[in-house]
């Protein structure tokens, strides 16, 4: 769908929000087809002076959401049960909805919604703040096409999307992209510290470090080559990098990844149980 064309509305006014209305009003729609239900006054007068236009609400009602051709729920997973039975009575006529919300699966979403199915399940990650994310999408058999389409639309407005064929794989999601952010900030504090630690000053530590992974990201991007074949040709037989990367093996470094991205996806899918027992 064409995102100048496009009418959006967001329960929930936050970066998320913030990030997705500012990216498609990048791509060519118009601050006045966004409406915003937010309660912090505090947040809607934020939203007000930088996106002058928006429409906003304190409190749901259906004309916030009349008219929309997508409903964005953007709101924390501890909110999300009270904000979506505050719409149940006004979703019936949407064609598709939207959620950010993590561990919110759609079977305890579409009860809070009062059966309500046509959903798109999302999980992003934080550099959508800076149109940088990637997101997984997920949607059941209700949702047609053109529903994805828009849904996806409205992602790509923050990054690159991601869809899954089972809702499971969003838990692997989450513990991949949507907790790997965290995983590249700590290596780069490691880089940091090691930096410091060899005599470098914090500021120059810190321009090494943030540089060192910003050009390997770019270098990896721009390659035909895997990064296991790069990392190769970095890695000459009796030298510096070879001996870093012996230390690294030695301490089960990349299996200790590994296991921590299973354990992050298998926390995500244990946050889906609580949510979805809170919700009984």
């Amino acid at each position: 769908m064409n995102a100048a064309s496009m009418r959006v509305a967001f329960v929930g006014g936050g970066n998320m929000a913030s990030a997705l209305i500012g990216g498609l009003i990048a791509r060519g729609t118009s601050a006045r087809q966004f409406r915003v239900v937010e309660p912090s006054s505090a947040q809607r007068a934020s939203l007000a002076q930088r996106f002058p236009g928006v429409e906003l609400f304190a409190e749901a009602s259906a004309s916030a959401i009349a008219d929309a051709d997508v409903v964005v729920f953007a709101v924390k997973p501890q909110q999300m049960r009270a904000a979506a039975s505050a719409f149940s009575a006004h979703i019936e006529n949407v064609a598709v909805v939207v959620t950010v919300a993590a561990g919110i699966r759609i079977d305890d979403l579409s009860r809070w919604l009062g059966g309500y199915r046509r959903i798109v399940r999302v999980m992003p990650n934080t550099p959508a703040l800076i149109g940088a994310g990637i997101a997984g999408l997920y949607a059941p058999r209700e949702v047609d096409s053109r529903a994805r389409e828009v849904a996806e639309t409205v992602l790509r407005a923050a990054g690159d999307v991601v869809w899954c064929n089972r809702e499971e794989a969003l838990d692997a999601i989450t513990g991949i992209s949507g907790s790997g952010p965290a995983y590249v900030f700590y290596f780069i504090e490691a880089l940091e510290h090691a930096a410091r630690e060899l005599g470098f000053s914090p500021d120059d530590a810190r321009r090494l470090a943030y540089a060192t992974f910003a050009g390997a990201v770019a270098l990896a991007q721009k390659s035909d080559a895997s990064v296991a074949t790069l990392r190769a040709q970095v890695t000459s037989k009796g030298g510096t990098t070879e001996r870093a990367i012996a230390t690294l093996e030695r301490d089960r470094v990349k299996a200790a990844i590994v296991e921590a991205v299973k354990a992050a996806a298998a926390r995500a899918n244990e946050l889906g149980d609580e949510f979805g027992r809170d919700a009984q």
